[in-house]
């Protein structure tokens, strides 16, 4: 039977990551890297598609699970008729090759186990050449790919995959270790997997108890404090948006996309959950991954980028995977990277303005590469782009996107004013008056009497609760305060807020989505902004119980089933979660932290 998205756990080595199912299978495993092809994929496939397995032979009574307090450590506790057992999943921080470590811990009785290793390279495709080294130790090789698996129990081989039946009794330990390496390389020696968990433990506890956002939701900050950090490429500071590709909006729908990239338009809620949470090295080391991404000609500038700064993000589908739950297709790669988004200026500049007001220092090669964006800006702000939500369907002038043009000339104005940066001060207020106006008067349907999606439309758009936290109008402006009803009013299925009715937009797919969670926890910052603490608070709170039983959210989740959907978990639900979090009950807060400075002269918001 099918897990449910919120069944799986997350364990990662800051390079890449896997999900692990409470059934105890690894159904999902990118190596080496998180954009690399996996060599589990049944996730979207089937156990033959890959995955690796340690689970009672026999039916369980109960299964229960937990992360150790504030670390990526994982245990699952099996109990049957006979006995019960901990499995211990992690991948200790990298050093080197990656390791996947599993240790079995016998509490009570004896438990019968069943361990089934299928390794298939090529998201799911190849099968490896398997060897044995010795009695512990297996060696699977496909092309430049080696898998070396070190076990403290036998394994056999068996219809192409490596099975192997044991018993554990109450204060047995059994170790298991997958590394991964080159092809070319030597096996590697085995793992000492007790030492890696200690060592792996005493990591995640330090680094979480650095975090400085104090309230009454410190354990879910926490959590998805972690759960972003396990999403950051190490190597390079570039977070990607979730660990998986195609899970779907709408299970059993076409909206599956490849999410393990990193998105510009997540930069500033990036920056300002990690500042606030006291992770400067952390912001430091996004802030330069962005410089790098997006550096060179303006006019070449991306949505999105591989986690190293790749450019090159072809999409294509996989046919012999059916997808999760048949929901095709399988897509790698995302197309959306050369879309033309105009809303990543705004979320560039604001990200680097952000950075120097945190106190990340100044960055003179940063600030000659957003002088060469303004002025590319300043060209083509008046077209129409695909928005914030990557529509596959015709240009529009959409709201959020002009507003966010707006920003990126506001953040320039205010950077070169408060850290006295040189550039045409005057020209960018007469652009931002400009654009300002043109929002005011093509965004805003005076009839309805709110702000639309898009010039010339009818229709909502979640993007819209944004306009105050981005100081674009002031929150008791009644405009702001009408398109907060509205989106309100409209949009909301089960509680929640939808993005934009897929029923009715133009957006080149079939209708048919999830609620994004992100946009609700927009809606709980709008609630206070607005001076609605009692509705934002009780929004929040109920937003808190959609996570799973380990605290984690994907992109998306669907009311009517009352279950996660969209890739998991999801970067944007998270930093979501953190900064209502701090608005809610932080000295520091992020909608404050984006407006107050920012609000336009009277002149404009007239």
């Amino acid at each position: 039977m099918t897990l449910r998205i919120e069944d799986y756990a997350l364990i990662g080595d800051l390079g890449s990551a896997a999900l692990v199912g409470r059934d105890g299978s690894i159904d999902w495993l990118c190596w080496p890297r998180f954009d690399s092809d996996a060599c589990f994929a049944a996730l979207l496939g089937k156990p033959e598609n890959g995955r690796w397995l340690i689970g009672p032979k026999h039916k369980t009574t109960k299964v229960t699970r937990r992360y150790r307090p504030n670390t990526l450590i994982l245990e699952t506790r099996f109990e049957t008729d006979e006995g019960e057992a901990t499995l211990i999943d992690f991948m200790p921080p990298r050093e080197g090759n990656s390791h996947l470590c599993r240790m079995l811990i016998g509490e009570r009785g004896t438990v019968e186990l069943h361990g089934e290793l299928i390794l298939r390279f090529g998201y799911g495709a190849n099968v490896p050449w398997v060897t044995r080294v010795d009695k512990q130790t297996m060696r699977a090789v496909a092309g430049p790919d080696m898998v070396v698996l070190h076990s403290s129990v036998p394994f056999r081989g068996e219809d192409m995959k490596t099975v192997g039946d044991f018993t554990i009794s109450a204060g047995e330990t059994k170790a298991f270790s997958l590394s991964y390496s080159l092809s070319h390389m030597e096996v590697s020696k085995p793992v000492d997997v007790a030492a890696k968990l200690e060592e792996t433990e005493k990591y995640w506890r330090d680094w979480a108890s650095k975090n400085e956002i104090e309230g009454q939701w410190g354990e879910a900050v926490v959590r998805s404090l972690i759960t972003l950090k396990a999403l950051t490429y190490d190597e390079t500071g570039g977070m990607v948006a979730a660990a998986t590709t195609s899970l779907p909006e709408f299970v059993g729908g076409v909206r599956n996309w490849d999410y393990r990239f990193c998105w510009l338009r997540d930069a500033t809620l990036t920056l300002l959950a990690l500042m606030n949470g006291g992770y400067y090295e952390e912001a430091k080391h996004w802030r330069e991954w962005l410089l790098r991404a997006a550096a060179g000609s303006p006019n070449q500038i991306q949505i999105m980028y591989g986690i190293r700064g790749e450019r090159r993000l072809t999409e294509w589908e996989v046919p012999w995977l059916p997808g999760y739950e048949n929901s095709k297709p399988v897509r790698i790669g995302n197309a959306a990277h050369s879309q033309l988004q105009l809303d990543i200026f705004g979320e560039l500049m604001d990200a680097l303005h952000q950075a120097r007001e945190g106190g990340l220092g100044a960055h003179e090669t940063g600030w000659d590469l957003e002088r060469a964006l303004l002025l590319h800006l300043e060209k083509i702000w008046t077209e129409p782009d695909e928005g914030i939500w990557e529509v596959r369907g015709e240009r529009q002038h959409f709201t959020h996107s002009k507003v966010m043009a707006w920003v990126a000339f506001d953040r320039a104005i205010k950077s070169a004013e408060s850290h006295n940066l040189p550039g045409p001060i005057d020209d960018w207020r007469a652009i931002r008056t400009q654009i300002h106006a043109d929002v005011c008067a093509r965004g805003y349907d005076a009839g309805l009497g709110y702000f639309v999606r898009a010039y010339g439309s009818k229709e909502l758009d979640a993007s819209l609760l944004l306009l105050p936290a981005l100081g674009f109008l002031p929150p008791e402006d009644p405009r702001i305060r009408r398109t907060v009803e509205a989106v309100e009013r409209d949009l909301m299925s089960g509680g929640l807020l939808l993005r934009y009715d897929t029923s009715t937009a133009d957006d080149g797919l079939p209708p048919g989505e999830g609620v994004f969670l992100a946009c609700s926890f927009w809606l709980v910052d709008a609630m206070l902004m607005l001076g609605r603490d009692v509705d934002a608070r009780r929004l929040f709170e109920y937003l808190l119980t959609l996570r799973n039983d380990l605290g984690l959210l994907s992109e998306q989740y669907d009311p009517r089933t009352q279950r996660q959907v969209g890739n998991f978990p999801q970067a944007f639900s998270h930093l979501a979660l953190v900064n209502s979090a701090s608005n809610l009950s932080h000295y520091r807060k992020p909608a404050e932290q984006r407006s107050e400075q920012h609000v336009v002269e009277k002149a404009e918001a007239t």
